[in-house]
């Protein structure tokens, strides 16, 4: 599934960083910690940015929290979106992320800036 959320991704016209997202924290003692986290997708085009997790299945909360982890972690306000093969309505959740079926994202060229 990555695969194909990908090459759409560059068919689009995005640039597309596979990988990571630096982070900074501060951890119980005040010490500061560099990690970093994992993100399938860190897409660009003009001044517009999108982060994307792939997931084939959100069958729980629990696998929904594992996806939506790096996500809270990130402190801007650019797009944070998860794309899933459940066939579930696009909606947003409290946090502001999106979640998509693979279908909508495919077929709407427009799925990303709604």
């Amino acid at each position: 599934m990555e695969n194909v959320i990908y090459n759409e991704l560059r068919m689009r016209g995005y640039s597309v960083d596979v990988g990571v997202v630096p982070v900074v924290e501060k951890d119980q003692n005040g010490k500061v910690i560099r990690k970093q986290l994992e993100v399938d997708f860190v897409c660009n085009l003009g001044s517009s940015r999108y982060y994307i997790q792939s997931a084939y299945a959100l069958p729980d909360e629990t696998k929904r929290a594992q996806e939506v982890r790096p996500f809270r972690k990130i402190d801007d306000s650019f797009k944070k979106i998860i794309i899933t093969m459940d066939m579930v309505p696009s909606q947003y959740d409290e946090y502001g992320i999106l979640t998509i079926n693979i279908y909508d994202f495919l077929l709407d060229s427009k799925s990303l800036e709604k």
